[in-house]
This record gives C-alpha cells, structure tokens and sequence, in this order.
C-alpha cells in the first residue's frame, strides 16, 4: 500500500472517513462521521459530513478507510487532502 505522506501541520483538522464516491478526476468523496453530546438530552448524537478531497493519484476507491488533512483552498468546495490510506475496501 503506498502511503501518500501528508502531514498535519500544527492547527489544521484531521479526520479519518469513509470514501463514498471516487467518479471526479483527482477528487474523492469522503463521508466523515463525528458523535457529539447533545446539550439538552445529554445523549450522543451521530453526525455524518461529506466533504471532498484532493486525491493527486487517484489511488483511493469506493469503500477505502482514510485520512484527510485540512489545507488550503483546491476548488470551491474542496479544502481537504487525502493523507494516507488507513484501510482498503475488500
């Protein structure tokens, strides 16, 4: 597995999702999940956040476990790197 090494600079999100679309040439689809408390409730509720990242060699595809790092503006909608591949899809 050839690990992009991208790393975090101090400051800059870091998230570890789901890809869920790889069709955009050089961009991927990651579906970013977060449990937060809910303030009144007191109960943890479930987020899901898609975002898009820039894959430079295209190597993530549909169902890969990775890891995206906050950066710079890409696109209008894309602010987001792929870091690595922490887990391929079977």
């Amino acid at each position: 597995m050839a690990e992009q090494l991208v790393k975090a600079k101090k400051g800059k999100k870091e998230f570890v999702g789901l890809v869920t679309s790889d069709k955009m040439h050089k961009t991927i689809v990651v579906a970013v999940e977060t449990t937060t408390l809910h303030p009144l409730y007191k109960k943890y509720v479930r987020r899901i956040k898609k975002v898009k990242a820039h894959d430079e060699t295209n190597e993530a595809k549909i169902g890969d476990r990775v890891r995206v790092v906050e950066c710079r503006p890409i696109s209008k909608e894309k602010c987001w790197k792929l870091a690595a591949i922490v887990e391929r899809a079977q």
